[in-house]
This record gives structure tokens, C-alpha cells and sequence, in this order.
């Protein structure tokens, strides 16, 4: 194949990606009002399942009541981003919630809901080794939210070690 096929390819793809990603965040928002709607809930709950793993309880019903309690955190952190963060947040995150997107950017095949913690965990190494800056950013932005939206409760700082604020 020669470089500017290649390169034809490359960029009709990403126009491709961007156009079907903008018409899916339009159709279906990830953010409404500052909160995650459904699909949203969906790319976190399945991220989350990955970043965290091992430090989330082993027992499914445990399990899915820290993803609650952590999703909720996660609301109220994103409610509080300007305006512009959490609309590019939404364009994000309705683009991974598309299958399209999904593939596209992750490379992730398995829809979140019933993707494996080992399938989604590759396909994070694949967004962070990747020399694309955007795929890279995407890593840090779904790592650094699902992390910190954990982090912030003060139950999970016993699985660091941490134990809290000294009282002055």
C-alpha cells in the first residue's frame, strides 16, 4: 500500500469516526445535565470494573453496590466540571458508548456491559500505548475520573494504607 493511500485511509476514517461519534452524542448524550444518563453509567461501570479490580469487592451484589455508590461520586465530581469539560466529556463518552466508537477507538468489540475485566484492562493498555495523542488522552480521561471518583471515599483509603486527615 503507498503512504498516501495510507494516509487517505487514515484521515477518512477519523472523519468518519468524528462524524458518526457527533450524530451519536446529538441522538443519545452521555451527560444530561451534568449527570451521567444510562449509556454513560455504562462506560464507567465497565472502566471501573478494570481500573479497579482487586480493589473492588469480590461478592457480585457487594461489587454492584460499590459500582453504585462509586458512579454516584462520580456524578457529583462531573457536576461540578464547566460547562465545555462535561460537554466533551458526553462527546466522549457517547462515542464509546456507540459500537462504532466503541471499536473504532478502543478497539474494544465486546459491548461494555458484557465485556470481561481482562478484554476491557487490554483494551486500556492499548488507548495508553498508543502513539495517537487522542487515544492516549482518552486513556488518562476515563483512568483519571474512575480513580478519583473512587479514591474520594474515605472506605477506599484503608485498601492504600491511608489513614485519613490528621485531626489539628
Amino acid at each position: 500500500m503507498q503512504r498516501r493511500t495510507l494516509l487517505r485511509l487514515g484521515l477518512g476514517s477519523a472523519a468518519l469516526i468524528a462524524v458518526v461519534g457527533g450524530g451519536v452524542a446529538l441522538m443519545q448524550p452521555a451527560l444530561r445535565n451534568g449527570q451521567l444518563t444510562a449509556s454513560g453509567r455504562g462506560v464507567f461501570s465497565a472502566v471501573a470494573r478494570a481500573v479497579l479490580d482487586g480493589s473492588l469487592p469480590a461478592a457480585p451484589a457487594a461489587q454492584q453496590a460499590a459500582l453504585t455508590a462509586h458512579l454516584s461520586r462520580l456524578d457529583s465530581a462531573i457536576a461540578a466540571f464547566p460547562a465545555a469539560t462535561q460537554a466533551e466529556l458526553s462527546q466522549l463518552l457517547s462515542l464509546l458508548a456507540s459500537a462504532p466508537g466503541r471499536i473504532g477507538l478502543m478497539g474494544l468489540t465486546a459491548d461494555w456491559d458484557v465485556a470481561t475485566v481482562p478484554q476491557i484492562q487490554a483494551a486500556m493498555q492499548g488507548l495508553r500505548t498508543s502513539s495517537l495523542a487522542l487515544r492516549q488522552q482518552t486513556y488518562h480521561a476515563l483512568r483519571d475520573l474512575t480513580n478519583a471518583a473512587f479514591y474520594a471515599d474515605a472506605e477506599a483509603w484503608k485498601l492504600m494504607g491511608y489513614p485519613g486527615p490528621v485531626t489539628i
